[in-house]
């Protein structure tokens, strides 16, 4: 089981928690485990983290690697459902909470996992693999319509209606069961200008199939208003994303909260009642160093937001 240790952004992240000695925080995307230690190595005997992940392969590498920790209790749940792991573990509220958004290193390299367009095994995408539907499943079963409102919304793939139509001729005559079978088809659809770009042309088409099949955005949407309510006065949330659909969720979330008035510029003075939740602890987000970058490309297209309860 192989599992990469190279958070994003590891300092800055951590940094902008303020973590205290004695504090309750939550690891909310564990991987592999890089925020999580960071964490521990500032609390004290007497904090807490709670380390969740979706992946069971996440929490048996920790459990196996790291298990000197005393202070972590490990939960195999999505991050959506915060609000219940807390309550189950009959915590009210916490000093803080970080996310780091998509996929896993581990989980995109991992072949038999099926996230890479690279991969030459199954087309699953399941983060948590108990779940239902797989990728494979959504290619051969949804109707070329649904496919490209799945590509458009969640890739934002301006080939998204060639590429679904590609789909449904090609299952057709033999079900699409790898991401090789899967790539071949995107191939067709591309024109040859952009299959030679930086990015891979199957790319966009992935990162929308592994966003439906684990249901991300919605989940990430709960998360975020159930993690936000459960902070202490003056804890704090922080979030890494990687592509413009989550960041703006964060950002968006974050900004209903800050108690900005939304009443008609007309009116003579505000009768909406609008009452602060948050206060933003980054006005901007906080990007990689190309120092960074270097060492780490995938932290590339990463976005650090953080804020804090008031």
């Amino acid at each position: 089981m192989y599992f990469e240790h190279k958070p994003v952004l590891l300092k800055e992240a951590v940094g902008l928690l303020n973590v205290k000695k004695n504090g309750i925080y939550v690891d909310a995307t564990l991987g592999g485990g890089g925020y999580a230690l960071k964490i521990l190595s500032e609390l004290g005997n007497s904090g807490k983290l709670i380390a969740v992940d979706c992946d069971q392969e996440a929490l048996e590498n920790f459990k196996k690697n790291f298990r000197n920790y005393k202070n972590v209790i490990l939960v195999k749940n999505n991050f959506s459902a915060i609000k219940d792991i807390l309550d189950s573990l009959k915590i009210k509220e916490i000093d803080g909470i970080i996310f780091d958004l998509g996929v896993s290193t581990h989980q995109l390299f991992s072949d038999p996992r099926g996230f890479s367009f690279r991969s030459t095994s199954g087309l699953d995408m399941r983060m948590d693999r108990e779940l239902a539907v797989s990728a494979k499943d959504i290619v051969n079963t949804l109707t070329a319509e649904e496919l490209e409102k799945i590509f458009k919304e969640f890739g934002e793939e301006k080939f998204s209606k060639r590429i679904a139509a590609k789909i449904a001729e090609e299952r057709e005559k033999k079900e699409i069961q790898t991401a090789k079978d899967l790539v071949e088809v995107i191939e067709k659809c591309v024109p040859s200008k952009f299959k030679n770009q930086r990015i891979h042309c199957a790319t966009r088409v992935f990162q929308a199939l592994r966003i439906k099949v684990n249901d991300e955005l919605e989940n990430l949407k709960k998360s975020l208003a159930d993690s936000i309510n459960s902070l202490k006065k003056e804890g704090r949330i922080a979030v890494v994303a990687y592509h413009s659909l989550e960041d703006r969720i964060v950002k968006n979330v974050f900004k209903s909260m800050y108690g900005n008035c939304v009443c008609s510029k007309k009116l003579p003075q505000c009768v909406c009642g609008a009452k602060a939740a948050l206060k933003a602890v980054t006005r901007k987000p906080v990007l990689p160093t190309e120092e960074e970058i270097k060492i780490n490309p995938k932290s590339r297209s990463a976005k650090l937001r953080a804020a804090e309860k008031v």
